[in-house]
């Protein structure tokens, strides 16, 4: 099971985060781009903090929205989201190699993240952007949603994750944030819920109904003040339940070392799962 968490998230003299301590606990990092947050300075040290700690590296695109944290919704131009998820990409990869990593991943960010989920258009166009970038890179994407499938129609690798401190409606989305219950801020509670998933594969909703799920990945935002503890108690808890911690997607080293083992691997799917 990998665990992963959104990081590189502060800008300027604003600190959105402890991205070393997460990184000590994650096995992935989805790393802001610029377009939400995150400034190159900043975002060049979390890559070298998360390459010094052997976490693969995601591409946290966004929408073009640093003053609402990405968390609003837009409706760009086809134009203008490929070359805008073709740009945060880009970047990214171009920071990570000089951070002596690589980016392994895509996972959009916020509003983007929700609304390709279910909206073929955008969708298309990030698929389109990744694509053209390099063929070989994984879509991260939300459980259960139509977007994972379109991806792979398209030849592109997905895995699905779950959320630890997010909950759930019981057509399996994400309850809006701004609804009351809408973040999970209790670590032993969050981390509770993730080991029964383990167990059933079944997560409860909000209005208390069980809903199934299959994912490769869990998620625990860095950007609140309890997501260290949080991740520390998840961590605790899965190694404690026999839940082998490890990133879906290959290493820089684990490609060099095994090419072969690397290019079947690209080649297969990855298989959804509870554990």
């Amino acid at each position: 099971m990998d665990l992963n968490s959104d990081l590189g998230e502060g800008f300027g003299a604003w600190r959105m985060g402890d991205d070393e301590q997460m990184l000590r606990i994650v096995t992935s990092a989805n790393v802001a781009c610029g377009f939400h947050a995150g400034d190159p300075a900043g975002i060049l040290q979390t890559l070298r903090l998360a390459a010094a700690q052997g976490v693969a590296i995601g591409a946290h695109v966004a929408y073009p929205d640093l003053v609402g944290f990405g968390r609003r919704n837009m409706s760009p131009s086809s134009r203008e989201l490929v070359a805008d998820v073709i740009y945060q990409i880009g970047a990214l990869q171009g920071l990570a190699r000089a951070a002596g990593t690589c980016v392994r991943y895509v996972k959009p960010h916020g509003a983007l993240y929700n609304t390709i989920a279910h909206d073929r258009r955008q969708a298309e166009d990030v698929i389109e952007a990744m694509l053209a970038v390099d063929p070989q890179l994984v879509l991260m994407g939300l459980a259960g949603s139509p977007l994972l499938g379109w991806a792979q129609a398209r030849g592109l690798r997905t895995v699905a994750e779950i959320f630890a401190d997010r909950a759930y409606t019981a057509q399996g989305t994400l309850v809006p944030r701004g609804t009351p219950g809408a973040v999970l801020h209790d670590a032993q509670q969050a981390a509770q819920r993730m080991l029964d998933w383990v167990h059933t594969g079944c997560l409860p909703s909000i209005d208390g109904q069980r809903i199934r799920l299959q994912a490769d990945s869990i998620c625990v935002h860095g950007d609140s003040p309890a997501a260290v503890a949080m991740a520390q108690q998840l961590r605790q808890q899965l190694q404690a339940a026999g839940v082998a911690l490890q990133p879906f997607a290959p290493l820089p080293g684990e490609l060099a070392a095994k090419p072969a083992d690397a290019a079947a691997a690209a080649a297969a799917p990855i298989a959804g799962g509870a554990a």
